[in-house]
């Protein structure tokens, strides 16, 4: 039997059909090709949000340290210029505590009775340390008269704790300089040794030794400070 053929109407409704299968499969071709595209659209949008994200937080770390540090260097900078200022006023303070006992160290042969006993106990520590049989007594001129009886206490003395004589003279060929302010030098070894007991010696000794006490008088006890004699 042989086949019709097809009318002009059923071709035209095969077309149709045809066509409308063209265009349902070119329809979710497109969906699926859309997906695919908002995914990878996705993937990459996230992949580049958390380079930059990564790379802000290593530039604001960076950036962090970087104050951080300068913070730092700026706060060890004004602790170190603070603690120069505080340790220069203190050193001017002590500077001055001194200054006037050197200033207030010629008051000190004004009362003839306290400066000679004063002078006694200078040449007594003299003949102990040279333990001789004969000094020289170096003193101001104008304190000559008063040594002479400074040196028969030493001297009494002397024997009274040692048990055995010495003698002492003043040096009436080279006296102390005129602007000293008190004191006495020992001479002996046939005038080798000398023994400075004049004040401005003694106060020199005196701010050395006491300076660590003077300090912790007047400023506290040092915090930093891991040593004591």
């Amino acid at each position: 039997m042989s086949q019709q053929p097809l009318t002009d109407d059923q071709v035209g409704q095969e077309l149709r059909k045809m066509t409308a299968f063209i265009k349902q499969e070119a329809m979710e071709k497109a969906r699926e090709i859309e997906i695919k595209a908002n995914e990878e659209f996705a993937i990459e949008k996230s992949r580049l949000v958390r380079q930059e994200t990564d790379a802000i937080d290593a530039s604001y770390e960076k950036k962090f340290k970087q104050a951080t540090m300068s913070q730092q260097i700026t706060r060890s900078t004004v602790a170190n210029k603070t603690r120069l200022r505080i340790l220069a006023a203190r050193q001017e303070m002590l500077d001055s505590i001194f200054e006037t006992a050197t200033d207030k160290l010629g008051e000190g042969p004004k009362d003839k009775s306290k400066y000679q006993g004063i002078l006694k106990n200078l040449i007594l520590e003299g003949l102990y340390a040279l333990n001789e049989a004969e000094v020289q007594v170096r003193v101001r001129k104008a304190d000559e008269d008063i040594t002479k009886k400074a040196i028969e206490d030493a001297v009494k003395e002397y024997k009274k704790e040692v048990g055995k004589d010495t003698a002492a003279v003043v040096d009436t060929e080279e006296y102390l300089p005129e602007g000293s302010s008190g004191g006495a030098f020992i001479v002996g070894g046939n005038g080798k040794i000398e023994i400075n007991n004049t004040f401005e010696e003694r106060l020199k000794l005196l701010q050395d030794s006491a300076l660590p006490a003077v300090r912790e008088t007047l400023f506290g006890q040092n915090p930093n400070r891991k040593f004591f004699d």
